[in-house]
């Protein structure tokens, strides 16, 4: 039986040579962002990203799960894209957030991060030309759909979803103080605090004074500095200011997800398995949105939501958001879509419902 130092000896020799190769590919990814740079092509190509992932979990035979295989590439591919060219990345902030951690899951560390205080200021960013990219929530499976994210799509018509992630929530119970019973005050955002209730119930944290803070982020740093306090945060809020996990999954339901959009001002090419947003103004008649769902039942298109939102004007009018499979460029969408009334394109991108991100 090998001893530890063989081990490790063997360990050291394997990172060398996964170094040198990881080298050797970001040499080749150099002369592809050059290609790219000259022909004018986009440098993020979600469609390719998702084959090499494809390919990579079809042929593995090693004792990586496809989590693990997706959690290494997907910080390869960051590198590569800042390689080919440096990419700033807007997100709904603070520093610390779910969304935050959204947006690190696809633009990686060395990216440039930009956090914001509200989503339209996300959606200005991007309109001023201050970063690339952009990542907001759109909605929540057990909160419901994100209006002020619904009314800046409209608002920011010139910019367009580039892509989608689904992150399933977890939240964290985190304290300096590992005795709960010296625990005096929680910190959370409300809705963190609501989500967990029956956690504080079990553990009889429920009468503790409940201290609300401006985002779970937020109530990680208040904890950093009050040793008998708690939070109910992210775990990369927790990471951030050095609190230490006392439980993990705390939250009621454990199906807990969030969908966030990726914004940029690219026009996604053609490809499979694609989502398009639109807003629909339909006429303010009878049967006027029933004739608009009946085209895209003619031309076999499924949809995968339908949310009203109101135009804020004095008649109670409203748009609709959808969300349908298939590309705008493709045939049936363009016959759907032909005499639809006023209708909005917010961005035809990868659906991304396949690959779901578990919060680490």
């Amino acid at each position: 039986m090998q001893n530890l130092d063989e081990l490790r000896a063997k360990i050291d020799a394997v990172d060398d040579k996964i170094l040198i190769l990881l080298n050797e590919r970001m040499n080749y990814v150099k002369n592809v962002g050059e290609l790219k740079k000259n022909s004018g092509t986009t440098i993020y190509r979600p469609e390719r990203e998702r084959a090499i992932l494809n390919r990579l979990k079809n042929s593995n035979q090693g004792i990586l799960n496809q989590d693990a295989i997706e959690a290494i590439y997907q910080e390869i591919f960051a590198v590569s894209r800042n390689l080919e060219m440096p990419q700033s990345v807007a997100y709904f902030g603070p520093e610390g957030t779910y969304t935050h951690q959204a947006a690190r899951s696809r633009f990686g560390a060395m990216s440039r991060y930009i956090a914001l205080a509200t989503i339209e200021d996300v959606f200005k960013e991007l309109s001023n030309k201050e970063a690339k990219y952009g990542v907001v929530p759109i909605e929540n499976n057990t909160e419901g759909a994100v209006g002020i994210t619904l009314d800046c799509l409209g608002k920011y018509a010139e910019l367009k979803i580039f892509g989608e992630i689904y992150m399933d929530i977890h939240h964290s119970f985190v304290g300096m103080n590992e005795n709960l019973k010296e625990i005096k005050r929680i910190y959370s955002h409300p809705q963190g605090y609501n989500q967990c209730r029956r956690f504080l119930e079990s553990h009889e944290l429920n009468q503790i004074e409940f201290v609300p803070s401006k985002s779970t982020a937020n109530a990680a740093y208040l904890a950093s500095q009050d040793y008998d306090s708690a939070a109910i945060c992210s775990k990369i809020a927790a990471k951030l200011y050095n609190v230490p996990i006392l439980f993990n999954k705390i939250e009621d339901n454990l199906a807990n997800r969030t969908r966030f959009l990726i914004l940029s001002d690219i026009k996604t090419p053609k490809m499979p398995n694609c989502k398009t947003s639109i807003l629909a103004h339909t006429a303010h008649k009878p049967g006027s949105l029933s004739d608009l769902l009946e085209q895209f039942k003619k031309e076999n298109i499924n949809l995968t939501k339908l949310e009203s939102r109101p135009l804020k004007t004095r008649e109670f009018m409203h748009s609709f958001y959808i969300d349908f499979e298939g590309h705008i460029d493709d045939d049936n969408v363009k016959r759907a879509l032909k005499d639809a009334g006023e209708i909005i394109w917010l961005g035809s991108y990868l659906s991304a419902e396949e690959n779901s991100l578990a919060e680490e």
